[in-house]
């Protein structure tokens, strides 16, 4: 039985749909990333906004300490 396509034909197709896959992926892969980092920016800064001054005051308060006591690391 005869094919349809001839073999460059049919190589043509196979690489135009292979390239079309390979966008599709790409392009919602960043979109899936832009996604997660728009919803973890709010949650990060919340976080940031809760804990960092007391964590950075105890941190500073430490070394403080640590050097009015002439400490070396």
């Amino acid at each position: 039985m005869a094919q349809l396509l001839s073999d460059q034909t049919s190589s043509a197709v196979t690489s135009a749909f292979g390239q079309l896959a390979h966008t599709v992926l790409t392009n919602n892969a960043r979109t899936l990333e832009d996604l997660v980092k728009d919803m973890l920016k709010p949650m990060l800064k919340t976080w940031l906004d809760d804990n960092l001054p007391t964590m950075v005051e105890r941190l500073v308060r430490a070394e403080i300490e640590r050097v009015a006591r002439g400490g070396r690391h």
